[in-house]
């Protein structure tokens, strides 16, 4: 058995995980990064940087490095399925979303990448499998012990949940299992080896208990997806790829324009995924218990929520940095990481996020189950008021500023102890 002590242990090599560790490295701390998967691992092929989670990764220190490699998009076209009426949303200049320039639309792997990139050797341990999580008493205060599958015991100052969906830091903090919405999404990556030919704009599709949309990444990639507001069989989500992009062109999207089913007939196979969607309701958010002792969450940990207003990704990026900010003040306010102090700390980074990604939860949904309802003539009014009046308003979320980290006046990293 090996015992090792590190300042800050982070669970999870994704977004919120990796962003984490690149905000402590900023402030000089060290964190150890586990994570169970061999490798970085994208689920999904992209994801959406509006104007909040460019301002995080400017706080990171690294959104020149995707603002250089993707383009912004210029604005967006929802097709009424049935009925052939479009609307168009222009992203550019366009005040009433509070967008000045478009959202980004970058590769998920080149997210990871990046943001790894940052890191010092040997900063993530990968294939590491937690069994069990247990606390111990120390200076007035509760800090975290690990057990990993090969024996590994790490003694750490701060743990934190960045392990996704089913994340088993949030189980150990007692928060609820996230629920099933009903409702599933397709996620692909579209190659045009000679060029797709398509200006830097979303297009969406919606007909009743469908919606389906896809955005350039590049000149010769595009992302798409397709949500249902029914799940098909466990078998067909699980199903080998060609058999996933059959079922979509002969029953989900038999229907959409051939622009569309142009995208499912060039995808990556590698790339395709049928997942269901689940949330975290939003009470159980905004009542949960969301720190116990030295012992947080953040991203999908804390606030899984359905895709439809694209923030997932963008709210993880923002609880690295709130996050950051409320440990690396600890820092400056007691001349280092001060295990008693911490606890108070981690209860302002929680403060400031819960009401925030509560309301990005409950918003996601509430736009997911309008834009996918049926075809009763409420629900079509609904469905107008909600395009033309809310749906603006609930992206005024991306103006949000997640603020910068603190500077940190002297080095706080120590090299971390190894008890045999």
């Amino acid at each position: 058995m090996k015992m090792v002590e590190e300042e800050v242990v982070i669970v999870g090599a994704g977004i919120a995980g990796l962003a984490t560790a690149v905000a402590l490295q900023r402030l000089e701390i060290r964190a150890l990064v586990l994570e169970k998967f061999p490798c970085l691992r994208a689920s999904g092929s992209a994801i959406t940087l509006f104007p909040n989670a460019l301002l995080a990764l400017d706080a990171l220190g690294v959104a020149h490095k995707l603002t250089s490699l993707y383009d912004p998009t210029e604005s967006g076209f929802v097709t009424n399925v049935e009925t052939g009426a479009t609307q168009e949303t222009p992203f550019a200049g366009n005040t009433a979303t509070g967008l000045g320039v478009g959202p980004r639309y970058v590769h998920r792997k080149t997210l990871l990448e990046v943001l790894a990139g940052e890191l010092q050797t040997g900063s993530i341990r990968f294939s590491s499998h937690i069994d069990a999580i247990e606390t111990q008493s120390l200076e007035g205060s509760t800090i975290p012990i690990i057990h990993l599958s090969d024996g590994t015991i790490i003694k750490s100052k701060i743990l934190i949940g960045c392990d996704g969906v089913h994340s088993m830091v949030a189980r150990w903090l007692g928060l609820g299992t996230p629920v099933n919405t009903g409702r599933s999404c397709v996620l692909g990556l579209s190659v045009f080896p000679d060029g797709h030919g398509l200006k830097q704009e979303v297009r969406q599709f919606v007909a009743v208990g469908r919606r389906a949309g896809f955005v350039p990444l590049n000149d010769k990639e595009t992302y798409w997806f397709l949500n249902c507001i029914f799940s098909p069989k466990e078998e067909i989500m699980r199903a080998e790829p060609e058999v996933i992009q059959r079922e979509l062109l002969e029953n989900y999207a038999k229907d959409f324009p051939e622009i569309y089913k142009d995208m499912i007939r060039h995808s990556d196979q590698s790339k395709l995924i049928w997942v269901p969607l689940t949330f975290r309701c939003p009470w159980g958010i905004a009542f949960g218990k969301l720190r116990k002792g030295n012992i947080t969450v953040a991203g999908d940990a804390m606030h899984p929520m359905t895709p439809d207003l694209g923030h997932g990704g963008c709210a993880a990026l923002e609880d690295a940095v709130v996050l950051g900010r409320h440990i690396g003040n600890s820092i400056i306010r007691n001349g280092g990481l001060v295990p008693g102090a911490i606890a108070e700390d981690l209860d302002g980074y929680v403060e400031e996020r819960k009401w925030r990604v509560t309301w990005l939860a409950a918003g996601s949904y509430l736009s997911g189950w309008i834009q996918q309802g049926g075809s009763n003539w409420w629900m079509k009014i609904l469905r107008n008021v909600f395009y033309n009046f809310l749906f603006p308003k609930l992206l005024s979320v991306i103006k949000h500023d997640c603020g910068k980290l603190p500077v940190v006046p002297f080095s706080s990293q120590v090299d971390p102890k190894k008890i045999e």
